[in-house]
């Protein structure tokens, strides 16, 4: 379930950062489904091969490079998904950031509402903020 949240919330984002950034275009929401599948692949594959094979680019640059990598890997998966268009290198550096951005707060957003539901006193446990004694 969690994934399938996740799936969408970076679907969202996707449909979101094509709207904010003029240069990129997504066709609608199948689109950017099929976006968010594609670069979580190649976010945990091609990802790490490639932060390794420009360590030393990335050591020079003091990790701005990283950004580079992600344009490279949004520009791949422009050119395989049908229906979503990134116009050069520099858009494709701004939608990774704010697909980034928008990442980041939506899970932040499903941390903070799994937590208020688990973590509350009320339901018969947890941990006193102050003393760190358990509460029952």
């Amino acid at each position: 379930m969690n994934l399938f949240v996740k799936w969408f919330m970076t679907a969202l984002a996707v449909l979101i950062a094509g709207y904010i950034i003029p240069g990129v275009e997504i066709g609608g929401l199948w689109a950017a489904l099929w976006v968010a599948v594609f670069l979580g692949v190649f976010n945990m594959i091609l990802k790490p091969i490639l932060f390794i094979l420009t360590l030393p680019v990335n050591v020079l640059t003091l990790g701005l490079f990283t950004f580079v990598i992600n344009a490279l890997l949004v520009l791949l998966t422009s050119s395989i998904i049908q229906g979503f268009y990134v116009n050069g290198l520099f858009p494709a550096i701004l939608f990774s950031i704010v697909l980034s951005v928008f990442g980041y707060m939506l899970n932040q957003f499903i941390r903070k509402t799994k937590d208020d539901s688990y973590g509350s006193g009320r339901h018969g446990g947890g941990r006193n903020s102050i003393e760190g004694e358990v509460i029952k």
